[in-house]
């Protein structure tokens, strides 16, 4: 039953994005539609759960010295597995997310959960975990850029829904400001009702 909590939290109680305020540059930065913001989420869901469950594994044999330095070259060799894919496979969306990808090796949400959790825990428990924050940051993520697109683009994962131009900050930077701060109020609303 504790695993279920372990993947619940990082879904709604310990939303990366909407309660832990983590992981900000590829929110604010990649959400401009909802496919990058999938696309995005979905990199680090991979890049998550596959250092999770490598740093459970391995957890007892990094020296306490270099844990940090051999958790980044973790993650890195992951990210590089992402990029890579992603360049051969979805070369569009690769270049819209850019410096994005490689950017994840840095991800306060990835090596926190590996230093925080997946050090301390077992492999079902980091596995869980990993996959919790993971969709959390996806949901998220996925969310605020369908927020974008239908009021910036009038449009969800490219498909137009009404002709027109719908609202120019949204799309624009400022926009995500916007849009995620309503987000926030609306995640706290609910959870005091």
């Amino acid at each position: 039953m504790s695993q279920w909590k372990n993947l619940s939290r990082g879904l709604i109680r310990e939303n990366p994005v909407f309660v832990l305020l983590l992981g900000m540059c590829p929110t604010l930065g990649v959400t401009s539609t909802a496919i990058n913001g999938m696309g995005m989420g979905l990199a680090t869901l991979f890049v998550l759960l596959m250092s999770n469950i490598v740093v459970s594994l391995v957890k007892n044999v990094i020296p306490d010295k270099v844990r940090i330095p051999a958790f980044i070259v973790i993650i890195a060799t992951f990210v590089t597995v992402v990029d890579l894919f992603m360049a051969g496979y979805l070369p569009g969306l690769h270049e819209q997310l850019g410096l994005f990808i490689p950017l994840i090796v840095v991800n306060c949400i990835v090596l926190g959960r590996a230093e925080a959790f997946a050090s301390k825990n077992t492999f079902t428990s980091s596995l869980m975990d990993g996959l919790g924050m993971g969709l959390g940051f996806t949901l998220a993520l996925t969310l605020l850029g369908s927020v974008r697109e239908i009021f910036g683009s009038l449009s969800i994962f490219g498909y137009k829904f009404l002709e027109g131009d719908g609202v120019l900050v949204f799309i624009l930077p400022p926009g995500a400001f916007l849009a995620l701060g309503y987000l926030i109020a609306i995640m706290n609303r609910l959870k005091k009702a």
